[in-house]
């Protein structure tokens, strides 16, 4: 009951937690690939060759890049080309075992989508290719606002929620800019949206109840969920009963009465 009610139900005193030891192998890649279509196909492939080793695996769309590199000092483009799409992924084992070798040879024989890639054992390069994806954020605050999604969808739909989202969204406000990265390893994409000339912002970013719906509906449609690791919080309070059944908000208000009849906890968030 507790997990994704934000603090609403009560207050946790006590957790127990199931330690396991730091990884002391870990191997990184860089990987320039075609499309997130591929990006998905390659999740599977490294799944079916190398098992739980994998510990992260996330997507950065050309856009990211761009506004890090513009933005945070010390970053440079991985490849000698500039790429569409990259991902960046990491095999860890707490046994002192090679990695390098089985993630080289995996990206070698995966059979389509890989522009080109490059594999280290070294901390420091590994590091500078995570920075571009972690400076994300810090980049969007400098380059100005920006209409941000924190949205789910089944792994298999993310290359469907790309294509259908862009298409809609540049449909209705051409020359838009998107800003996206995240999870693919659980569906979790961050979907920003903005206009590539600041003068232009202020202007769209008006328009951010429209630009939601357009996005929403489609989550809506692949199944997905409108809010996924950040939650509904008070943004998408109202905005959450387009999407749920009136069954599920009963549900979830009963839930809140029962377990806070006096609506204590985190008053006015998600309901």
């Amino acid at each position: 009951l507790f997990i994704g009610a934000e603090g609403t139900l009560g207050i946790i005193t006590a957790a127990v937690l199931k330690l396991s030891p730091l990884p002391r192998s870990v191997a990184s890649a860089c990987i320039a690939v075609r499309d997130p279509a591929a990006a998905v196909n390659l999740l599977a492939y490294l799944r079916s060759v190398c098992g739980d080793h994998i510990s992260s695996f996330e997507i950065i769309g050309r856009s990211c890049l761009d506004i890090v590199f513009k933005h945070i000092p010390d970053t440079r483009e991985p490849f000698a080309q500039p790429h569409a799409w990259m991902v960046i992924t990491e095999l860890s084992d707490p046994l002192d075992v090679p990695l390098d070798g089985a993630l080289n040879k995996a990206l070698s024989t995966f059979p389509d989508g890989i522009h080109e890639f490059a594999v280290t054992l070294d901390e420091e390069r590994a590091e500078s290719w995570w920075k571009l994806r972690k400076a994300i954020s810090d980049a969007q605050k400098i380059d100005g606002v920006s209409i941000k999604h924190d949205v789910s969808v089944p792994i298999s739909d993310v290359p469907a929620f790309f294509a259908q989202t862009d298409a809609a969204l540049q449909q209705a406000y051409p020359g838009v800019r998107i800003v996206a990265f995240g999870h693919i390893g659980d569906g979790n994409i961050h979907y920003n949206a903005s206009m590539p000339e600041p003068t232009e912002n202020q202007a769209f970013f008006a328009q951010s109840e429209k630009v939601n719906r357009i996005v929403y509906d489609i989550v809506a449609a692949l199944g997905g969920s409108i809010g996924a690791e950040h939650g509904l919080g008070q943004l998408k309070r109202e905005q959450i009963r387009h999407y749920k059944s009136a069954l599920e908000m009963e549900l979830m208000e009963k839930i809140k009465q029962t377990l806070d009849p006096q609506g204590l906890m985190n008053p006015g968030k998600l309901l």
